[in-house]
């Protein structure tokens, strides 16, 4: 009989234990240029104003990172015609990948932030191009690629892709 897939969930990274969780968070070597240093990201969030580091749980262990990013031109260098969040850093342990965590990771602070932040319309990534599993997991939880490539990166080129948190507004 197969194990049953635990509940995955979000939340803020506030206390001291669960920063410590995260900063135990690893990837593949070969990861490791798309998503950077966890600690320095989950360190660097907390100490920022406009981000929030969130942290992904499959029932009680942590698992995953993300961090939202709330000021203008956060991702791609540029405003939104609509409000929007940056989604940046989002990463599964190494140990964890392949269980579907990422999607359910990503369902789940979609609807966090429909909750939490309802005026927001967009969720907002750049994923390097060279990056197909992270392309595919982004493609398969419902983001678009706007076929914008953005230049910016310090890994290289970048898709831009959106993610609809809200209907569009009436004309």
């Amino acid at each position: 009989m197969p194990a049953a897939v635990p509940s995955i969930r979000v939340a803020r990274v506030q206390e001291a234990a669960v920063v410590h969780a995260v900063h135990a968070l690893r990837v593949a070597d070969d990861q490791y240029r798309y998503v950077g240093d966890t600690a320095f990201n989950v360190d660097d969030s907390l100490r920022d104003p406009m981000s929030e580091a969130m942290a992904v749980f499959a029932d009680k262990a942590v698992v995953g990172f993300y961090r939202l990013d709330f000021s203008p031109g956060a991702v791609a260098a540029r405003e939104l015609p609509e409000p929007s969040v940056g989604l940046r850093a989002f990463v599964i342990d190494h140990d964890h990948q392949g269980r579907g965590y990422g999607t359910a990771a990503l369902a789940a602070a979609c609807a966090d932030l429909r909750k939490r932040h309802p005026q927001r319309r967009l969720l907002a990534l750049t994923v390097n191009c060279a990056n197909h599993a992270a392309i595919a997991l982004y493609l398969k939880a419902g983001f678009v690629d706007t076929g914008e490539i953005y230049l910016g990166g310090s890994s290289g080129p970048q898709h831009f892709m959106l993610y609809r948190l809200q209907p569009r507004p009436p004309l």
